[in-house]
């Protein structure tokens, strides 16, 4: 049975190479995904919502992608959105170890399961907390993040 809809959670602060490249390889799995742009109250995004959300959706005009913003549990946002399952990439044992973890609760919340995809391993190395980091410090991030350009007008 093929699913139908996934949910892929994150702060995408900003949307690497790396989110792309699994946002790519479930495109091949499932019929639409849903990008869901977490907004936490006790965190302070670098990069503007709007500016996340609007590079997102450059980056996937395809009617498969829909790009939302959502606060509180993920479980509850995918439920919102009508998704079968969530959707998450892993670098490496130490995201699989805390991916799994999350993964459990949401189960047992919801019953909502994960779908677990790896990062290319040529893009592994990425995270977006360097990519800021990088970027804060007046280094090029072209070579982590397509398109950087929009986020950089963005701000």
């Amino acid at each position: 049975m093929a699913l139908k809809r996934v949910f892929f959670p994150g702060s995408f602060d900003p949307f690497t190479k790396g989110h792309e490249a699994i946002v790519t390889k479930a495109l091949g799995i499932v019929d639409e995904i849903v990008i869901g742009i977490g907004v936490h109250s006790t965190k302070t995004p670098f990069f503007s919502l709007e500016t996340r959300k609007h590079h997102i959706q450059h980056l996937f005009p395809s009617e498969r992608i829909k790009v939302v913003s959502f606060t509180g549990l993920t479980v509850d946002a995918c439920i919102q959105h009508q998704c079968s399952h969530l959707l998450r990439g892993l670098r490496d044992s130490k995201d699989f170890q805390y991916e799994r973890s999350i993964a459990h609760m949401n189960q047992r919340l919801s019953g909502i399961e994960t779908l677990f995809l790896l990062t290319d391993l040529s893009l592994s190395a990425i995270n977006s907390t360097i990519v800021r980091e990088i970027y804060q410090n007046q280094g090029d991030i072209t070579a982590f993040v397509t398109n950087s350009e929009l986020l950089i007008k963005g701000l």
